[in-house]
């Protein structure tokens, strides 16, 4: 197995769409479902901050994307920060450390570009995800209908 991280380019769509469904496949109430808003979806993440969305492939085939937004300003810290819009993982590559390094790659950008905290949303019942960022320092910061807020600093 070769992991390779790289930027995400305007070629990347199809895979982003394919692998995010997978991905999402069980908590479609957290995600976007038809094709349309995904690619808005992706699109959006590319003009947030294009340097901070990264996907990685093994072999040269991707099977994840993670998406950390420098320019977010959070509402909740009152800061800007690196903000963890989106992490996924295709299924058969998930448990293998792929998440690990997507997420390590985020976290590493947000720091480069002076940011001092991190912060995602989570689905409140997503708990494999939720365990995932608590094992990186994530802590629970609030609740937002059926969302839970989660911030680590830098």
């Amino acid at each position: 197995m070769r992991l390779k991280i790289r930027n995400v380019t305007n070629d990347d769509l199809k895979s982003f769409v394919d692998i995010y469904r997978l991905a999402y496949r069980g908590l479609e109430e957290y995600a976007y479902t038809s094709t349309r808003d995904i690619k808005h979806y992706f699109r959006w993440l590319m003009n947030r901050d294009r340097d901070g969305f990264f996907v990685a492939e093994i072999d040269g085939k991707p099977v994840g994307f993670v998406a950390c937004d420098t320019n977010w300003v959070s509402f909740y810290e009152n800061e800007e920060m690196g903000e963890i819009h989106e992490i996924f993982v295709h299924p058969e590559w998930q448990g293998k450390g792929v998440g690990s390094a997507l997420l390590s790659k985020a976290l590493d950008y947000a720091k480069r570009r002076g940011r001092r905290m991190a912060g995602l949303w989570v689905g409140v019942g997503n708990v494999r995800a939720k365990k995932f960022y608590e094992r990186f320092g994530f802590k629970e910061a609030g609740i937002w209908g059926r969302w839970l807020r989660m911030v680590r600093e830098l």
